[in-house]
């Protein structure tokens, strides 16, 4: 059996969040993968050279979702691993705390087939990946323990 290659990347994103009609309301986004099908996740990407990881949230999160936003704080990061190519790759993607400042969802870029926004409630239920899910209930325990201003 072949053994195989290994590499490193990184990814900055961020949960948007704001005052709903239904209670504090986040962005998510729909794609179809190959393996998965659809899945819904949030938005994230990869740096440019030279761009901070603070620049490749608000840069990914813009281009993902159509909105510009504002970064509020920082949360968590999240570490997996997949194979690609024959190479067992180690990516982090870190998450920052935003609000949309403008914009509009329908200006989204083909990254996703669909972004919405949902509450925290129906996030649980549709994020595909359990470490996104995670997060997003932290996030959510942290916004209900600060001053965290909703658009």
């Amino acid at each position: 059996m072949a053994r195989l290659r290994s590499g490193v990347a990184t990814s900055a994103g961020g949960v948007v969040h704001r005052a709903g009609q239904d209670g504090r309301e986040l962005v998510i986004g729909r794609r179809r993968r190959e393996r998965l099908g659809i899945s819904w996740s949030l938005p994230k990407g990869t740096p440019v050279e030279g761009e901070t990881l603070e620049e490749t949230a608000l840069r990914e999160v813009t281009e993902e979702t159509g909105l510009v936003v504002e970064i509020h704080e920082a949360l968590d990061s999240i570490s997996y691993s997949f194979v690609r190519d024959g190479t067992r790759i180690s990516k982090t993607v870190h998450y920052f705390l935003m609000v949309p400042t403008g914009g509009d969802l329908s200006a989204h870029d083909h990254e996703f087939d669909e972004v919405r926004w949902v509450t925290f409630a129906q996030a649980a239920s549709m994020l595909t990946f359990e470490t996104e899910r995670a997060l997003v209930e932290r996030a959510a325990d942290r916004l209900e323990a600060s001053t965290v201003p909703s658009a």
